[in-house]
């Protein structure tokens, strides 16, 4: 089983920057693959950012392509998400998550392990 806290959220205003972690324990984080996801009110999880098991490959949606970028410190068990140019549409719960696979993957239900979600507010 693989445990996974998040912090870093909180309060932004638009064009600022937060940059989330990931914490992870149990099972080997180096066996799998990570991703950012966020749910605003009303609206269903999606995908904010992925990256392979080596962190070499990364995937980003279009709406968060060039402002956000995902990186992991496998030595220290952590997975981060560093968001520039922050809009108020960001806003949301986001979510770290962990694949049992090598490969990039969007889809939520690729993800077997959560974590309990950190705040993102942005304002105008």
């Amino acid at each position: 089983q693989v445990q996974l806290i998040e912090s870093g959220g909180g309060l932004v205003q638009a064009g600022g920057s937060l940059r989330l972690s990931c914490a992870a324990s149990g099972r080997t984080f180096s066996n799998y693959a990570m991703g950012w996801f966020r749910q605003a009110p009303g609206k269903e999880r999606g995908i904010v950012a992925a990256i392979t098991r080596s962190g070499i490959n990364t995937y980003y949606p279009d709406s968060v392509k060039g402002r956000f970028t995902i990186s992991r410190d496998n030595a220290k068990n952590t997975l981060y998400l560093q968001m520039n140019s922050l809009k108020p549409e960001d806003t949301a719960v986001y979510y770290c998550a962990a694949a049992d696979r090598a490969g990039l993957t969007y889809k939520p239900n690729d993800y077997y392990y959560w974590g309990q979600g950190t705040q993102v507010t942005v304002s105008s």
